[in-house]
């Protein structure tokens, strides 16, 4: 259950609307936009065969729409008052985060853009109507998981429970202490389908290998000396991006020899609340 939602401006001002009756205030009477949002799948038909053949899917943006209820103590504030306070943080093209609080604790944040602010100037009992347009649709928990681990060379996993609703990126942080000509990353989720990440590069002890799955920002680096370079050229043509996928995931990066340490880093992500 919803208990408050945080709005934070780009200049890092902070609103709090609360879900609960008050006597006064701006108020939240609902919020359309949380379900999961619709995916658009691409498939193929074929001559003489029924049906189609699955090709590829992706979700689609998210489109918030929150109907606030505006209500003047007419001491202190006005309608217009309250109407100027969400101009300040709604006003249209104006990008903000929403943060969602949950009775349980968990709170999820979401970035978007104010597509509409609508309002009734002359009605009795005046309400906004603001629509918030989320390019990427996921809602991510605040804190993110740092799990500190070792290579090994017996390919013996770490499990890994992920609580998050839909799949996530990792980064990945590997302090090289000894000579080593690269590794491999294997992740097996819930379904048994081995993916695996093969780096091959000649790491001397003292660099420090980055690398991150997340969407938008993949990369593969190497720091040496202060300087860091780009390690794609290492990374195997037949390797997968590793995710993590709900449930749990078996998770091990295999390197023969000595155990070298590395640290996992990755977010939680809700598909909706």
């Amino acid at each position: 259950m919803l208990t408050s939602l945080k709005v934070f401006s780009q200049q890092g001002d902070l609103l709090t609307l609360t879900f609960r009756e008050e006597n006064y205030g701006i108020i939240v009477s609902s919020i359309a936009g949380l379900d999961p949002v619709k995916a658009t799948i691409v498939s193929s038909s074929f001559a003489q065969l029924d049906g189609s053949q699955y090709q590829s899917s992706r979700r689609e943006e998210r489109h918030i729409i929150l109907k606030l209820d505006l209500i003047p103590d007419y001491i202190t504030t006005s309608v217009e008052d309250l109407r100027r306070i969400l101009y300040s943080f709604f006003m249209p093209k104006s990008m903000l985060n929403l943060n969602f609080v949950r009775s349980d604790g968990l709170e999820v944040t979401i970035a978007g853009m104010v597509e509409t602010f609508e309002t009734e100037l002359f009605d009795k009992d005046p309400s906004v109507i603001i629509s918030i347009t989320c390019f990427n649709p996921d809602f991510e928990a605040l804190d993110r998981i740092i799990r500190n681990l070792n290579t090994n060379a017996t390919q013996t996993p770490t499990i890994i429970d992920y609580v998050g609703s839909v799949e996530t990126g990792v980064e990945i942080t590997v302090n090289v202490g000894r000579t080593l000509a690269g590794f491999t990353i294997y992740n097996t989720p819930a379904d048994n389908a081995i993916r695996s990440f093969d780096l091959e590069a000649s790491l001397i002890n003292g660099d420090k290998v980055n690398i991150s799955t997340i969407r938008g920002k993949k990369k593969v680096t190497r720091l040496r000396a202060g300087v860091e370079s780009s390690l794609l050229y290492a990374v195997s043509p037949y390797s997968n991006w590793i995710e993590l996928f709900p449930g749990n995931n078996s998770f091990v990066i295999y390197a023969s020899g000595a155990a070298v340490p590395y640290t996992l880093t990755y977010p939680v992500l809700y598909g909706g609340l």
